[in-house]
């Protein structure tokens, strides 16, 4: 569960530099454990390796919805502006009405959007909009500017709504910082769920949001990606083991990074080593690790990739390489506004009777099958 701000984690991340994984190292381990480098508790932001900038999970569970699709219950004692404190089991964040993220700008990285409960409607200064969730990822890559709103529409006005999602930040490589920006929708239904099963055929389900096992493969990331390249590695997967469930991950290129976020379950082991639940452990890419879940089961977040390996500046909502750059990035959006915002508020919310769309900045209209 989120406890902080996107735009002041950019900021704490700047300040930090890059996120190193402390605490239990290998050494420190009751049992051997080839593939395990280093481990540290979970952190709001999960602490990210080069070429990832950030990742948060958002698991709120809201009441029900009033008529104009916010929360049917008083918001007094909240910070209105700036709700993470998690009251409730839930949270406005920066939403005044509505929950959610109002409109703010980004420059030279992708967001990767994997809304696993609940619903997301998406605005952008290019006119672009959506509305995704159940499992359905949205892409997209920021490149030279834009300006975006993130809004999480409450629509049952009889039951509790429900809202998790995982938000990862990909670094671009300086040559495609600039470049124009554009999101892909991936719906649910094209993005590989893998239901497979161990010796004792206890189930264990592999979501592929980027990369390939055993020759299933994701859905295409957008064309300027890190991960559209070939030799990049990229991987993005999440992981759902079933009491006692053990499944085997395998190796991938020596040059990558490999870290997995255990956010659920208690009792899992790798390589026979035991791992304290909520924690993130980065492993050698290039070894396979055996996975094994405790009585409770095990859910898990991977994210690997060859870095990218070039100097990172970080100042609020944009990744750039030089600090001038950062410095033309905030001269560009105060002149530019990133193609203004074309939405009569910040936090706009589309109607409460619409369902999955995807209207892309040609005016293309998009719907999952």
């Amino acid at each position: 569960m989120s406890a902080i701000d996107r735009r002041d984690a950019l900021r704490w991340l700047g300040a930090t530099g890059a996120a190193a994984f402390v605490g239990c190292q290998r050494g420190d381990l009751a049992a051997p454990a080839p593939a395990i480098v280093a481990m540290s508790p979970l952190q709001d932001p999960w602490q990210t390796v080069d070429p990832f900038l950030f990742c948060v999970h958002h698991d709120d569970l809201y009441p029900p919805a009033r008529p104009d699709l916010s929360p049917a219950a008083s918001l007094e004692g909240r910070a209105m502006g700036r709700d993470f404190a998690g009251l409730d089991g839930w949270r406005m964040y920066h939403g005044r009405r509505v929950p959610g993220f109002p409109q703010h700008p980004h420059r030279g990285f992708e967001t990767v959007t994997v809304v696993r409960r609940g619903l997301l409607d998406h605005s952008d200064s290019l006119g672009a909009a959506a509305r995704y969730g159940g499992g359905d990822v949205q892409w997209l890559t920021a490149g030279a500017g834009i300006l975006h709103a993130e809004m999480f529409p409450l629509l049952d006005q009889a039951a509790r709504n429900p809202l998790e999602l995982f938000q990862i930040w990909l670094n671009l490589p300086a040559v495609d910082k600039f470049a124009t920006p554009h999101f892909s929708m991936l719906w649910a239904s094209v993005v590989p769920r893998l239901q497979l099963l161990d010796d004792r055929g206890r189930a264990v389900e592999l979501t592929i949001v980027a990369g390939d096992h055993a020759g299933t493969a994701a859905a295409p990331p957008p064309p300027s990606s890190w991960a559209a390249r070939a030799d990049t590695d990229v991987a993005i997967w999440s992981l759902r083991l079933a009491p006692g469930a053990r499944w085997r991950l395998p190796a991938a290129g020596p040059s990558s990074r490999r870290v997995l976020y255990y956010f659920r379950g208690d009792g899992l082991t790798i390589d026979a080593a035991a791992i304290p639940s909520r924690h993130a452990i980065e492993l050698r890419a290039d070894v396979p690790a055996s996975l094994a879940a405790g009585a409770s089961g095990a859910e898990l977040l991977m994210l690997q990739g060859r870095p990218i390996s070039e100097p990172v500046v970080k100042h609020g909502p944009f990744v750039m390489t030089t600090r001038e750059e950062i410095a033309d990035a905030y001269a560009d959006y105060q002149r530019t506004r990133f193609g203004g915002w074309p939405w009569p508020s910040d936090d706009p919310v589309h109607a409460a009777d619409q369902t999955r769309f995807a209207r892309h900045a040609d005016g293309r209209l998009e719907r999952p099958a």
